[in-house]
């Protein structure tokens, strides 16, 4: 009896273990959950089609292709405008371009000093932050600087039209300037030290740095736009140096570069995973990869009208989406967007949610537990996790130079150059070819009216 009862004991014991171990490895897992590393990487002009998993007949992204299978890709995506400083000021600070402080793209305006961003929000919650890329939204010694906005440390072009070229003789460090061994500046095509590579090396070094806190590590990368100049050793420029295409902006081997770039940060993003993986932190970390604005129709050619790679035409139905870079029609502002999260967001899993690039700031707030500042975002939190209900935007809107636009469920109405009000139904015409204002004058003037709401003079 003596025995049984100390065998009975001993299993009650074990079974309290057990359960404690639980608890603890419970509430471990959902602080983590509430508080995960986030990794947000943002490609210049990467275009909607411009991925294998896409259908692109050129364009390789294996890495690419993966995040996708094992993350969601939100099909509805906008970007905050259709040209990046603005785009990054929306990211950023979670308001609209109708209440944004630097609507202008000139490279090195500045938001003002009192703004919160993402960085400074994520602060309050003890996220170490780094940047490393191209900022674009206060050049050196003004109000906009990334290390007066919640940013430990940025690394990369604080003006993006430094960014423009690859060979700089210089990348900024927290205002300081860092030389780039053997760059004379004279050419933007060449030079012994890429930029691209350097910022990729930093981007590494400080999620291994910070692989035991929690971090925000913010990639906005400058490829696959700029002047396309690449080593001539680059892996990826071996797959593509041999094309017999002749497209080209400025110089014959353009299209091929370009290709090359973007298969340059498809192998980068394999090793950011690759990293997350071989420090066990990869389920720990949200990470999403964007693009910052429409496409572009670069190298077009007699055979290839839409561009020689087509960032806004669909290769299985040939539609397109109009115009591009620029521009307020969808061709300026729809952008791939995709999110991995292992074991909290369902691989391989598609939605059509319609957001924009404001709703970023109040879902990595719900996300971390954080407090956001005044922002024209919505949450969309549950559309990652697959929760219900989703939260629906009431409207979003856009204005960029003398154009406006705004969309309210499938309509969508946009000033255009002239001053003049166009109207599309997305639901059957997303190539936006059928102007249907005159037939919906009322439709057409609530729009009005909201949108002169939605602006506020910068």
């Amino acid at each position: 009896r003596f025995v049984l009862l100390h065998s009975q004991l001993e299993y009650l014991m074990r079974l309290y273990y057990l359960i404690l171990f639980c608890l603890i490895a419970s509430k471990c897992c959902s602080v983590k959950a509430e508080h995960p590393n986030i990794i947000y990487l943002m490609l210049d002009e990467w275009g909607y089609f411009e991925s294998s998993h896409m259908g692109h007949p050129d364009l390789l992204t294996p890495n690419i292709d993966q995040f996708a299978a094992e993350g969601m890709r939100l099909t509805n995506a906008y970007a905050g405008a259709p040209v990046r400083g603005p785009t990054g000021c929306v990211l950023l600070t979670g308001l609209h371009t109708g209440n944004t402080s630097m609507p202008v793209n000139d490279g090195f305006s500045p938001i003002r000093t009192d703004e919160a961003t993402l960085a400074s929000m994520l602060k309050t919650q003890d996220y170490v932050t780094g940047g490393f890329g191209k900022w674009g939204i206060g050049g050196r010694g003004t109000s906009g600087v990334p290390e007066a906005h919640g940013f430990d440390e940025f690394f990369g072009y604080y003006d993006q039209v430094h960014a423009h070229t690859f060979y700089p003789q210089y990348l900024i460090h927290n205002s300081s300037e860092v030389l780039l061994e053997g760059n004379t500046g004279d050419s933007f095509y060449e030079g012994k030290t890429h930029a691209q590579n350097v910022i990729f090396r930093e981007s590494l070094r400080f999620i291994r740095e910070n692989k035991d806190k929690r971090f925000f590590c913010y990639l906005p990368w400058t490829p696959p736009h700029g002047l396309w100049g690449i080593d001539k050793d680059d892996p990826s420029w071996q797959i593509f140096k041999d094309k017999p295409w002749r497209a080209g902006q400025r110089t014959d081997k353009d299209s091929r570069v370009y290709a090359a770039f973007l298969h340059m940060v498809d192998r980068q993003i394999g090793e950011i995973i690759n990293l997350l993986q071989d420090l066990e932190i990869d389920q720990q970390t949200i990470v999403f990869i964007t693009g910052d604005n429409g496409g572009q129709d670069y190298f077009k050619t007699p055979d290839r009208p839409h561009g020689f790679f087509g960032p806004n035409l669909n290769p299985e139905t040939g539609k397109r989406f109009r115009a591009g870079k620029g521009s307020l029609y969808e061709g300026g502002l729809k952008v791939p967007f995709l999110v991995r999260w292992p074991n909290q967001i369902k691989a391989g899993s598609v939605s059509n949610h319609l957001f924009g690039f404001q709703d970023v700031m109040p879902t990595l707030a719900e996300l971390t537990k954080s407090t956001a500042p005044k922002n024209d975002g919505v949450s969309f939190l549950p559309t990652l996790l697959g929760k219900q209900p989703q939260r629906n935007h009431p409207f979003l809107y856009w204005e960029y130079r003398n154009q406006k636009a705004i969309r309210v469920e499938n309509w969508k109405a946009i000033q255009n150059n002239q001053n003049d009000w166009e109207l599309y139904d997305l639901s059957t015409d997303i190539e936006e070819k059928l102007n249907v204002a005159d037939q919906n004058a009322g439709t057409v003037s609530q729009l009005i009216a909201l949108a002169a709401s939605a602006h506020e003079p910068a």
